[in-house]
């Protein structure tokens, strides 16, 4: 039992089919949560970052690029974690294009605190951007509003429905350089609530996504509000990439690839500093 005082916990995480199937038992109230409440407040991935480096939430899904600015605050949580095998953010564009053509266009991205924009970063170097939201991309560059962008959530699964083509996939780069998965999101819990309490709250957590992965198609039924332009089967299939076993726990996969994630891009001047990793 935790020594702190139960209370309403606020809780963050984006408005897509994988974290509302992650978050479907808490919200439902299918679990125990031991006398917490949850407060669950939806915001896109960029807003939650940035609300992470206020220190406003007490628990919430981050970019774990991120977490390289708000580790002083926050402890990564040892489930919640999308993670990319072999697959992830990728670069669209309306026509083929060579990673040499790439550096010298304009991309389109989702925020520059994004693991995405991190991981490109990484690939190609440093590129020429703008900030566009996550679910305006595709259609801009459709428009010719942008060479090409930087694609996040479902759009890596819809976007040749646009009409465009794929220049890169970040998750299978990752891969062929260091045969690890992709960190790109994971969930941070306040250090000040104190070690029972983030203990506590860790496995209410890891019980969501289990009864989640349990009742799946209840689960996904739920994730569908959410869901983008997709049916059952596509959000079904959102979902599996990014809920799986990693997101239960990291495991030692897990963990060394975002310490390798964190270590490259401070070796590159990228963030400003390795942060000490801690895994409740």
């Amino acid at each position: 039992m935790s020594d702190t005082p139960r209370r309403t916990l606020t809780l963050g995480h984006s408005p897509d089919p994988d974290d509302a199937f992650m978050f479907f038992a808490l919200a439902k109230e299918r679990i125990d949560t031991r006398g917490w409440r949850f407060e669950h407040i939806l915001q896109d991935i960029q807003t939650l970052n940035e609300r992470a480096m206020r220190g406003e939430l007490d628990i919430t899904a981050i970019s774990i690029h991120a977490y390289a600015y708000v580790a002083d605050k926050y402890a990564l949580l040892s489930s919640g974690a999308s993670m990319g095998l072999l697959y992830g953010p990728m670069v669209v564009a309306r026509d083929p294009m060579t990673l040499d053509e790439l550096k010298h266009v304009t991309i389109a991205v989702p925020g520059t605190m994004t693991s995405a924009f991190l991981a490109l970063r990484l690939a190609i170097g440093d590129y020429s951007y703008s900030v566009v939201p996550f679910d305006q991309i595709i259609e801009e560059v459709r428009k010719g509003h942008f060479e090409a962008g930087l694609i996040i959530h479902e759009g890596q699964l819809t976007y040749s429905a646009s009409g465009l083509v794929k220049v890169l996939d970040l998750g299978e780069w990752w891969w062929e350089k260091t045969q690890l998965p992709l960190p790109l999101g994971g969930n941070v819990v306040r250090k000040d609530l104190g070690p029972a309490a983030m203990t506590e709250i860790s496995e209410i957590l890891r019980q969501s996504i289990q009864y989640a992965l349990e009742h799946r198609k209840e689960a996904v039924d739920y994730a569908l509000r959410w869901a983008r332009d997709m049916g059952f089967e596509l959000a079904d299939r959102f979902v599996g990439m990014y809920v799986n076993e990693l997101t239960l726990d990291y495991g030692e996969a897990g963990r060394q690839g975002v310490k390798m994630f964190l270590t490259m891009a401070a070796e590159r001047g990228y963030i400003p500093l390795l942060p000490k990793l801690e895994f409740v």
